[in-house]
This record gives C-alpha cells, sequence and structure tokens, in this order.
C-alpha cells in the first residue's frame, strides 16, 4: 500500500510521538511501579468489573468488590506461604550438615568412580557456622525491623506503593470504558479502522495469553499442591503453590519447584518422598505440555515460550520491576505489529517485484 506524502509525514508523526512517549517513560521508570501494577491487575479484573455491571450491578460497587477480594486473595495467600516457607528454611538451616555429611559419603564416591569427578565438602566448617549463627538465622522478624529503622525511607516508600496500588486501580476500573472512548475518539478518522483493527486484536492475543496462562498456573498449583500431599512431601501446599505461580516464566517455574522440592524430599530423609516427587513433576510437565497449555493457552496466539523469556529478561534489563510488567503487553502489541509488516511486505512491490507488477497492470 503507496501512502501520500501527507499520510508519511503523519505516520512518521506518530512514530516520533511513539518515540518521546518511550522515552519518557524510561525516565520515569522508577515511580511507575505502582501505577503499571495497577492497570496489570485493571486489565485482568476488568472482565469481573464489566460481567458484575452487566448484571446490574453499579460499577462502583462491582469494582470495590474485585478489589476487595482480589486483596483478600493475595493476603490469604501469604498469609498460608510465609510462615511454611520460614519454617523450611529453618528446617534446611538444621539439617544442612547433615546433607552434606551424606553426600560426602554416598555421593562423593559414586560421582569419583563413575565419572572422576573429586568432591570434598567441609562439614565441619558448616557445622560451625550454623552453630554461630542459628540465633540470629531464627530472628528474622528482629532483622528486618532493625533493617526497616536503618532505611525508613524504603520502607515508607514501600507501603505508600501498596497503598496507591488498589486506590488507582480502582480509579482505572471505574473510568476505564470512559478511558477507551477517549481513546478511540483521539485517533485520527483515515486510520480509525484499522487502528481499531490493530487494537482488538492486540487486545484479543493478550487476554487469551494472560487468561489462559492465569487458569494453568491454578490448576497446575492445585495440581502439584495435591500430589506432593498424596505422596507425603511436607510443605507440599507452599511448594505446590510456588511451582503454580511460577509456571507463568516458562522452564524457570517447573525447574524452580523441583528443585524446592527435592529439597523437602532430602530434608524428610527416606527415598519414598524423592520417588513420589519424581512421579508428581513427570505427570505435571506432561499435563502442562500436552493438555493445559495446548488448551486454554493455545498455538494460535503465537508467543512463543522462547520468546516469553527473552521479553522478560530484556524489558526487565532495560527498565526493571517496571519493565517485567510490562513486557508481555509489549511482546503482544509487537507480534500484531510484525504481523501487519510482514503483510505489507508480502503484498509489496520489494516482495512481488517487477514481473508481477506487470501482470497485475
Amino acid at each position: 500500500m503507496n501512502l501520500s506524502r501527507p499520510n508519511r509525514m503523519q505516520t512518521l508523526g506518530w512514530l516520533g510521538a511513539a518515540i518521546v512517549l518511550l522515552w519518557v517513560l524510561w525516565l520515569l521508570a522508577p515511580i511507575l511501579a505502582p501505577f503499571v501494577v495497577a492497570a496489570v491487575f485493571a486489565y485482568v479484573c476488568d472482565p469481573a468489573v464489566n460481567w458484575l455491571a452487566a448484571r446490574r450491578v453499579p460499577r462502583a460497587a462491582a469494582v470495590l468488590l474485585v478489589i476487595f477480594s482480589l486483596g483478600l486473595l493475595l493476603l490469604l495467600l501469604l498469609l498460608i506461604l510465609a510462615p511454611m516457607v520460614y519454617k523450611e528454611g529453618a528446617a534446611l538451616a538444621q539439617r544442612l550438615p547433615d546433607l552434606l555429611d551424606l553426600l560426602n559419603t554416598r555421593t562423593r564416591p559414586w560421582l569419583e568412580q563413575e565419572f572422576g569427578i573429586v568432591l570434598q565438602l567441609d562439614v565441619g566448617a558448616v557445622r560451625k557456622w550454623v552453630a554461630g549463627n542459628w540465633d540470629t538465622a531464627q530472628d528474622v522478624i528482629g532483622l528486618l525491623l532493625d533493617r526497616a529503622k536503618t532505611s525508613g525511607v524504603a520502607v515508607i516508600a514501600l507501603m505508600g506503593n501498596l497503598f496507591l496500588i488498589p486506590i488507582v486501580m480502582f480509579y482505572l476500573l471505574q473510568e476505564w470504558p470512559r478511558i477507551l472512548g477517549y481513546l478511540e475518539e483521539s485517533i485520527p478518522r483515515p486510520l480509525h479502522d484499522r487502528t481499531m483493527a490493530l487494537f482488538a486484536e492486540v487486545d484479543s492475543v493478550l487476554s487469551e495469553f494472560l487468561r489462559g496462562q492465569l487458569s494453568v498456573m491454578v490448576l497446575l498449583a492445585l495440581f502439584y499442591s495435591i500430589g506432593l500431599w498424596i505422596a507425603g512431601l511436607r510443605f507440599a501446599l507452599p511448594v505446590g503453590v510456588i511451582t503454580g505461580l511460577l509456571v507463568f516464566i516458562p522452564y524457570v517455574g517447573f525447574t524452580t519447584g523441583l528443585l524446592l522440592a527435592i529439597l523437602t524430599a532430602l530434608l524428610q530423609g527416606g527415598w519414598a518422598p524423592l520417588v513420589g516427587v519424581g512421579i508428581v513433576f513427570s505427570i505435571g510437565q506432561l499435563l502442562e505440555s500436552f493438555a493445559l497449555t495446548p488448551y486454554l493457552v493455545g498455538e494460535r496466539i503465537g508467543l512463543h515460550p522462547l520468546a516469553v523469556i527473552f521479553a522478560l529478561m530484556a524489558f526487565g534489563h532495560l527498565f526493571g520491576f517496571v519493565g517485567m510488567l510490562v513486557a508481555l503487553p509489549v511482546s503482544a502489541a509487537l507480534l500484531v505489529g510484525l504481523r501487519e509488516l510482514r503483510s505489507g511486505y508480502l503484498a509489496s512491490h520489494v516482495y512481488l517485484g517487477d514481473s508481477h507488477g506487470g501482470e497485475q497492470a
């Protein structure tokens, strides 16, 4: 498609405005975290608000109900996981010398015999270090309070952000239809139809991915928690929930959960928990790869797992925590843009060549 000079100038102007906007966002990245977090939560929760509003619940009441439910869920999750993670860390600190001793007496000879790997761990030094730091390691709350006293500004900023997120989320969800309407009115009329089609495609890609992946996370958290509990693993709930939540990052969630489960099984002692962990995670990986992800997320979305990993790492490196939050939305938009560019390229004179253009003429 050939563009006239005014259209080319208009396109260049929009590209320039987008570059300036990205530059400003990069400068403001340190203070954007609560707004970006609120925007991500608002995007995910907007269908629930619309569902309640469609059933004649006032939108403000629907927004408050959704925010309260989300906050209650996150608080409940924190109250369940935090004590269990602390207990597991304390148990690990106590059993660490015994585990290293076991590694020295049983695993080291096998590694030397089969692979020629010489491994020697100083268990005595580890026992001495644990004995000297155990009281300090137990007093985690005291350490955090002392740290809070010396970093008062950072703590105040964190509390301010936590307080600001639900406020920003409320206004975004309350004004969401009006915001979308204002953005639609701001689009130049000649570009309106095509721009709205692109926005709809971006929304479709992003919503299918996020909501489908959320379903996968919840189902896998339930599966791993129940499976590890049946296998007799202590702390099955926190390990299962953490594994399910981290599945959002391909391969990282599975690997992290497996390592945590193996460590917990080693702390319990015996081969039965280890065998159970192996069985549960093998079934879980098959379930995720061949059933849940293809059915709930779908290959039609086009966000390859490697692309997700690269986007999270690249945006996290460039913009920090805020970059990780916007990595997937921006990747979805770039994916749609690349599809559009490819379609234009395949229909262009550069790709089709002179002979094709002459035949059409």
